[in-house]
């Protein structure tokens, strides 16, 4: 697009090729013109509505931004007031609707894992740890490997984690092993494992009832379709499959959450990919892997050649004109004929 265009009255008929491609623009108004009659005409603006491309995410910015973001997350979503009676009545409106249902099976899953201790030791430290190292391993792998995509994809998490936050506010929830009369087994305090933020001596610390949406499923959706999607090696891509899908099976067995937070984690998520393609234009997936390098104005790009480096040669500048040459005058050199005297007659 052009900065500005002056048209001539001789020329009013003639159309730029600018001016084609982006229509008509807003006329001067009227007693603008200069004195040589000439019209002008302004630049058309940015679309609003335009994708915004790809760029080279920066390491420091990515994590101040992620730190940040999740210490903001923290705060936000331990200031919702507790609402423990809304929670407690929610969680039975739950629990009821799965009833009617038929899909009322997480108390048997949770007693029948909670039997194998080995095995719900164990779900009890995923549930704890993995949440969050597997979500930054899929970060950091997006900035190494993918960097063109890198920015849509954490666009995704980050709107999925602040719609989250609505549904903390708006719809307060018990988890199922905070219910009165449901016999679900609290794993992490019966087994004394450490890491849950929601029970035992880190309780004090963290929202208990903001079970709705799970955030759990919410990220290993997101960490499960990023691999899927990206990954090359196939069995990259089935585990990126089955990660959301034992999340499923953890967050249930350890009475975190109703199987219906899953979904409410699912909602979120697609809320963050329409986010994601409003702002880019496309799916992460679909963006260009990479994305080219800055380079400062005036220096030289380097060719790149896989041997190595290649030292760039300055070339000459270019030569000056012939008018300004200094030409130096041209010596006349001897005829060798006329050097030879002339033969007299008779000699």
């Amino acid at each position: 697009m052009g900065d500005a265009y002056v048209t001539t009255q001789e020329d009013r008929g003639a159309v730029t090729p600018s001016l084609a491609e982006d229509g008509p623009r807003s006329a001067a108004p009227a007693g603008s013109a200069g004195t040589s009659g000439s019209t002008r005409t302004w630049p058309s603006r940015a679309r609003l509505g335009s994708p915004r491309a790809a760029r080279r995410p920066r390491l420091w910015f990515e994590i101040l931004l992620i730190a940040v973001s999740y210490w903001l997350y923290s705060l936000v979503r331990n200031a919702v007031p507790e609402q423990k009676a809304a929670a407690l009545r929610n969680a039975d409106r739950v629990w009821s609707l799965e009833h009617t249902l038929g899909l009322a099976f997480e108390q048997s899953v949770n007693h029948a894992v909670n039997s194998v201790t080995w095995l719900i030791v164990a779900m009890n430290y995923y549930y704890a740890t993995l949440h969050f190292v597997i979500t930054i391993a899929v970060l950091v792998w997006l900035f190494r490997r993918q960097p063109g995509r890198y920015g849509a994809a954490r666009l995704v998490l980050f709107a999925t984690t602040a719609v989250a936050l609505l549904g903390y506010y708006l719809f307060p929830l018990a988890p199922p092993r905070l219910m009165h009369g449901g016999s679900f087994i609290d794993t992490v305090l019966l087994h004394e494992t450490w890491g849950s933020m929601a029970s035992g001596n880190f309780k004090q610390m963290s929202n208990q009832y903001a079970a709705m949406p799970s955030m759990h499923i919410g990220w290993s959706l997101w960490c499960g379709l990023t691999i899927f999607a990206l990954a090359r090696a196939p069995w990259a891509r089935v585990l990126g499959l089955l990660y959301p899908t034992l999340t499923l099976v953890v967050i249930v067995a350890t009475a975190n959450h109703f199987w219906l937070d899953a979904v409410g984690g699912m909602v979120c998520l697609a809320f963050g990919y329409a986010v994601s393609y409003a702002w880019y234009g496309s799916l992460p997936h679909r963006l260009p892997r990479t994305v080219p390098a800055r380079r400062r104005p005036g220096r030289p790009r380097v060719p790149h050649r896989p041997w190595g480096r290649v030292a760039l040669r300055r070339r000459p500048g270019p030569s000056a004109p012939a008018a300004s040459r200094p030409v130096a005058p041209r010596r006349s050199e001897p005829d060798p004929a006329a050097a030879v005297p002339p033969t007299p007659p008779g000699a």
